[in-house]
């Protein structure tokens, strides 16, 4: 039945040819949503701030507008949906919130992501009931191996017949090891299970659109993981609309396939086109392209936020409640450099508070390990409200797990995390961040507690920690007894395939969810409990010295004030990604910019400004920048 007339060069436009004459045109809209995070109105509860970058709601206006240009329309959601922004708060609660929003909009499809899983199956089973579109998750298997939920619906609209196929990824079930959140559920190679789908349904439909939440590329570079994978072994697929890696594409194209994503927590809508031409009964595809929609600024859903108002008040109420008061010092000193966040950089009395209360909590420990995903963390003295709390430690889910392992294993992996900064090489001014590492989905740059040590960014990856030491003085060996807290989402990351602990088992000793309850064991929970009850209602902020990164030069210490200033001033900017999204990718170097004498400057400046008129723009803000530091500098 599916038949296509397509080109191997996708045809771009959306400005379809006008075949209306030769034969009818149809045409089918795929609209896309993914890893909303429980943004289901323009509002940060950690922030307890107004924050129109995206939601459901304002997702729900562009709908409407597309809707009524355009009645063929399909709505899905790549998962990850039911966590995140406080909307956990309602997860024992009759009404899950986020199906509320699905179902006022009419949601067609919801594919389920990793985080879907975090509570467990009995909360899971309640969204999945009260969702009245169709659940899906082809690569997902009960404990007696039957699917946990179809892998596909086929969706008709105006007479043409579109085949949705849904799969998680696979990774989630890595996410969880340490855990009984999944009771025994299974997630099987997904691009197989996308070709069992499409062997079973291809003469049944028009077109076929994967719903996955997955990434464009593999994950830590493990097979499958990834739609490219699946678009390579599917050719049969027309279009994939992608999740889970918080990144907005507006279409890329593998293997014939497009692939769009809608970035994360409602900031971006994707669109899929596709065209058909009748003749005699039959579709045949003939044209299909993909964008996203920016919702920064769209406005928000009356009705939406009609139906959210008892939930918005309840959550800014629960944001607000002061837990305690902050004296002595903030807990992040302020950004030394502008564009590089000083919580990265330099030991900070916010992780601290984290360690000192996951100590307390899980006693077993000698060693805590935590990120703050959070590049603007910030806890000034006075009032410290549970917002603030949240804020600052983003993993709603996060728990203390401790894990036997050895002074060699708690070594290798701070090796990993210290892989996070580039290595420091003569003449660079400034620290930075290995640009894939720094574009991970979650900060993967880990601060050690019960121990001190120095990252030395002169030496290779691998070799950088040095004078490692228990909080007593004694030295870490190879065979010392660590007994490490982390979150076990962490811990899945680093024994997965591609890890840096790859294969291996660590006994656990200790889980807060399980001694304290799934929701009262969170690291954000027992801190507000460690400040409550432990600290009654006052915490001292102090300086932290447990760790510092070491190698920059003193040889260039009077540049270094020089590139400060101009980077505090906004002269310059330290280097970012192409995109913008990711900062302080590469290290400020002064070395070749250091000039002998007028006559070089004058050429090395003429040599930049002769390129400019031919540079991309990524590479136009290098001669710029370097051509404001030549003057600066000589």
């Amino acid at each position: 039945m599916k038949k296509r007339l397509l080109s191997s060069a996708i045809l771009l436009s959306l400005a379809f040819p006008s075949l209306a004459n030769d034969g009818d045109i149809h045409q089918v809209t795929i609209l896309g949503t993914s890893d909303l995070h429980g943004h289901f109105m323009p509002w940060d509860y950690a922030a307890d701030k107004l924050n129109m970058r995206g939601s459901l709601s304002q997702i729900a206006t562009k709908v409407k507008q597309i809707r009524n240009e355009q009645p063929n329309t399909i709505l899905v959601d790549a998962g990850d949906t039911i966590q995140g922004n406080f909307v956990e708060t309602f997860k024992d609660e009759p009404i899950d919130p986020m199906m509320l929003g699905f179902n006022e909009m009419q949601y067609d499809v919801w594919v389920l992501g990793n985080h879907e899983f975090d509570f467990g199956l009995d909360v899971l089973n309640r969204s999945l009931t009260q969702f009245k579109g169709h659940s899906l998750g082809g690569n997902i298997k009960r404990a007696d191996g039957n699917p946990f939920l179809p892998g596909y619906k086929i969706l008709e609209r105006n007479g043409i017949k579109i085949g949705v196929i849904g799969m998680d990824t696979p990774m989630t079930q890595v996410f969880a090891e340490g855990t009984n959140r999944l009771q025994g559920v299974t997630f099987t190679n997904p691009t197989l299970e996308v070709k069992k789908v499409i062997d079973k349904i291809d003469d049944q439909v028009d077109a076929i659109v994967l719903v996955a939440h997955m990434g464009l590329d593999n994950e830590n570079d493990i097979a499958n993981t990834g739609v490219t994978d699946i678009a390579n072994a599917n050719p049969e697929l027309d279009a994939i609309v992608a999740g889970h890696m918080h990144t907005r594409i507006d279409k890329a194209v593998v293997n014939g396939v497009i692939i769009t994503e809608p970035d994360k927590y409602g900031r971006a809508l994707s669109r899929v086109d596709l065209q058909f031409e009748e003749r005699g009964g039959h579709f045949t595809l003939i044209n299909k392209d993909s964008f996203t929609y920016k919702i920064k600024g769209t406005e928000s859903d009356k009705a939406m936020e009609a139906l959210y108002q008892p939930y918005h008040k309840r959550l800014r109420e629960m944001a607000n409640r002061e837990v305690a008061q902050l004296t002595g010092v903030d807990l992040v000193p302020e950004n030394e450099i502008r564009g590089i966040p000083q919580v990265h950089v330099q030991d900070t009395g916010i992780s601290a508070l984290f360690q000192e209360a996951s100590f307390f909590y899980a006693p077993k420990a000698n060693v805590i390990a935590l990120q703050i995903d959070n590049d603007n963390a910030e806890l000034d003295v006075g009032p410290i409200k549970a917002k603030d709390i949240a804020y600052n430690y983003q993993y709603a889910g996060g728990e203390i797990t401790v894990y036997q392992m050895t002074g060699k294993e708690l070594k290798t992996y701070m090796e990993w995390s210290a892989g996070y900064f580039n290595s420091v090489k003569v003449g660079d001014v400034t620290y930075s961040f290995d640009p894939k590492r720094r574009a991970s989905k979650y900060s993967t740059n880990d601060f050690f507690a019960g121990v001190t040590y120095q990252i030395d960014l002169t030496k290779p990856k691998g070799q950088r920690i040095t004078d490692l030491k228990f909080a007593d003085g004694t030295a870490v060996t190879d065979d010392s007894d660590i007994r490490i807290g982390m979150n076990s989402y962490r811990m899945g990351h680093l024994t997965k395939s591609g890890g840096v602990l790859e294969g291996r088992t660590f006994p656990v000793l200790f889980d807060t969810e399980v001694e304290y309850g799934e929701e009262q064991g969170t690291i954000r929970n027992l801190t507000i409990r460690y400040l409550t009850e432990q600290k009654q209602g006052t915490y001292e902020g102090k300086p932290q010295q447990r760790w510092q990164l070491v190698g920059l030069d003193d040889t260039y210490t009077l540049q270094r004030e020089i590139v400060k200033s101009m980077l505090n001033s906004g002269e310059i900017e330290v280097p970012s990604s192409e995109d913008g999204r990711y900062t302080n990718i590469a290290s400020i170097n002064v070395k070749e910019l250091i000039l002998s004498s007028p006559e070089e400057k004058q050429k090395a400046l003429k040599a930049r400004q002769d390129k400019l008129a031919h540079a991309s723009e990524s590479d136009k803000r290098v001669l710029n920048r370097e051509i404001a530091l030549i003057n600066a500098l000589n």
